[in-house]
C-alpha cells in the first residue's frame, strides 16, 4: 500500500517536471480494434490530447489481443468479450445494430419486407450477423447478401456512398449518423439487436498508473459509461 503511494507520488512529480521543462513524457501505449481505432477513437482524440499534454499517446490496431507479458502495451480495446481471467476487463457502452444506408436507399425502405429488394453488406468479422437480425424479426434470411467486407469500417463506407444497407453498430457508425450520411429507417418498425460489442483490458498493475487513469476515466465519459 505504502509503495503505492510512493510511486504514484513520484509520477505526478514528473509528470510535472515533464510539462515544466518540455520533457516528452512517458508513452501510454494503446492496443485497439481496428474500426474501433478508425470509427471512434481517433476522431475524439484531439480532445484528449488537448487536456492531457503530459500524456503521449502510442496507438496499434489489429484484431489481435495486446500481450501485456511483454510490455509492450497498457491497454487494450478488443472486439468481442475477451477470454481472460488474469487481467481487469470492463464492459463498454451497449451497442445497438439496425439497418443502416444512406438518404437516397432509404427512400425505398419502409418495412423490413423491403430489405429483400436491396443489396445488403455484411461485416465478416462481426459477432451479430443479418442472420440473427432477420431472426429477431421473424423473418428468413435472403439466400445471398451481395458483398461483404472483413472490416467494418468498409461497410458503413460502402453504405454511406449509397451501395446498399447494412447491419452495423449505432457507436461506430456514430459519426456517419450525425453527419446524415447513414441513416436507420427501420429503428423504429423493427427490432434491432443490442449487445456490448467492446472491452477495456489491461493488467492489475500497471507501470504508468495515473496515465492510465486519466485514460479510461476520459474513455468512459465519451462513452457514457457508469
Amino acid at each position: 500500500m505504502l509503495l503505492d503511494h510512493v510511486q504514484r507520488g513520484f509520477e505526478e512529480m514528473s509528470r510535472g517536471l515533464a510539462i515544466a521543462t518540455n520533457e516528452p513524457a512517458v508513452p501510454l501505449r494503446l492496443h485497439v480494434a481496428p474500426t474501433f481505432a478508425s470509427q471512434w477513437l481517433v476522431p475524439r482524440l484531439a480532445g484528449f490530447l488537448r487536456d492531457h499534454p503530459g500524456i503521449d499517446l502510442r496507438i496499434s490496431a489489429s484484431t489481435d489481443y495486446a500481450l501485456f507479458d511483454n510490455d509492450d502495451f497498457d491497454l487494450d480495446i478488443v472486439y468481442g468479450e475477451p477470454r481472460v481471467s488474469s487481467h481487469e476487463k470492463t464492459p463498454l457502452r451497449i451497442e445497438e445494430l439496425t439497418p443502416l444506408c444512406s438518404p437516397e436507399v432509404a427512400q425505398h425502405l419502409r418495412s423490413p419486407q423491403d430489405l429483400y429488394a436491396q443489396l445488403l453488406i455484411q461485416s465478416d468479422g462481426q459477432s451479430v450477423q443479418w442472420k440473427g437480425w432477420f431472426a429477431a424479426n421473424g423473418m428468413h434470411p435472403p439466400n445471398s447478401y451481395g458483398l461483404a467486407f472483413d472490416r467494418s469500417s468498409m461497410g458503413i463506407a460502402a453504405a454511406a456512398g449509397g451501395l446498399g444497407v447494412v447491419l452495423e453498430s449505432d457507436l461506430l457508425a456514430e459519426q456517419e449518423l450525425a453527419s446524415g450520411r447513414l441513416v436507420s429507417p427501420l429503428r423504429h418498425v423493427s427490432n434491432s439487436v443490442r449487445y456490448v460489442g467492446h472491452y477495456l483490458v489491461h493488467p492489475r498493475r500497471h507501470r504508468q498508473p495515473h496515465a492510465v487513469t486519466q485514460f479510461k476515466q476520459w474513455l468512459f465519459n465519451e462513452l457514457a459509461v457508469p
